[in-house]
């Protein structure tokens, strides 16, 4: 199955939340994602621009978006951004098929 890295921050109210009361979110995360027919592979926090990132599985790109909009929709994320992620195979698929392409620049 495909991977999605999403990306997302917390509104201030739910980190108040969270420090009232600490839980690990990654159960309700992969609960939902099963739910929907994914796979949650790993959570993790972090510092910078995003307060998490999610690894997660699906089958396709209709329910890797279900899942984030799902996850959002109770209004506790005031950023998100998921990405699809290539292996290295379908990387080098990728660059062996426009290896072969030709393209020409504007003007």
């Amino acid at each position: 199955m495909p991977l999605y890295m999403t990306q997302f921050s917390y509104t201030p109210e739910a980190w108040a939340a969270l420090l009232r009361n600490p839980e690990d979110r990654s159960t309700a995360v992969k609960r939902l994602s099963d739910q929907l027919g994914g796979k949650l592979v790993a959570l993790y926090y972090a510092f910078g621009d995003y307060d998490g990132v999610i690894i997660n599985e699906a089958p396709d790109d209709v329910t890797a978006a279900a899942v984030v909009l799902a996850a959002v929709s109770p209004g506790h994320v005031k950023a998100v951004k998921t990405t699809r992620l290539l292996t290295v195979e379908e990387a080098m698929e990728a660059m062996r098929k426009a290896g072969g392409a030709t393209y020409h620049a504007p003007g």
